[in-house]
């Protein structure tokens, strides 16, 4: 029997006690770990991803001060969705696959309205400005895989004109971090290392 979206555990650490929640467009759910065999196309609506209290801390540092897109450690497992599935079997009727363009238009611009907002010097709720965040990096990470890869970061700023960089090369982390890395906010998401 349908019964709606539920709320799941941490989707990094899989505490079962969360206190923040992150809604991303469905097709975001790709960068997430283990979202293979999920039919992203099926979901209907947005994604919501929800997190602990000491992993909540950390997405924020690691996307508000890191500028770090954390979607890679999260396990697409405790996301919740609703699929089309679901409502064919409550409404005992075939829809159509969703068109999830309107959503992700819709979230866009969301998150350029809370970041513009944060420009202009006004108050914005860090939980609204780190879901803008990841909300735009993650369908400009897409579309630039979509198109070809880009060389930008997360900061806009692109290899060449980095300030941190001096016009180095980016290179990504080889090693994989471990739930050991988890108390080390560098080594816990894959991060860019300027050479």
């Amino acid at each position: 029997m349908y019964t709606g979206k539920r709320e799941k555990p941490c989707c990094l650490c899989g505490e079962p006690e969360t206190t923040a929640r992150i809604d991303i467009p469905p097709r975001a759910l790709q960068l997430c770990k283990h979202s293979d065999p999920i039919a992203w196309q099926d979901i209907v609506g947005e994604v919501s991803l929800y997190l602990c209290e000491n992993d909540w801390e950390l997405v924020e540092e690691l996307v508000l001060e890191v500028g770090v897109l954390p979607l890679s450690r999260c396990n697409a497992a405790r996301a919740s969705f609703d699929l089309r599935e679901d409502f064919e079997a409550l409404l005992n009727d075939v829809r159509d696959e969703p068109d999830h363009r309107p959503l992700e238009t819709e979230m866009r611009a969301d998150a350029a309205a809370a970041i513009d907002a944060v420009q202009r010097g006004e108050a914005v709720g860090p939980q609204r400005l780190v879901q803008a965040r990841i909300v735009r990096w993650a369908l400009d990470d897409l579309d630039a895989d979509r198109t070809g890869a880009s060389d930008r970061d997360h900061s806009g700023y692109s290899a060449e004109t980095h300030p941190c960089t001096g016009g180095r090369k980016r290179v990504r982390s080889v090693r994989q971090p471990t739930d050991d890395d988890k108390a080390d906010s560098l080594t816990f998401l894959n991060h860019q290392v300027y050479i």
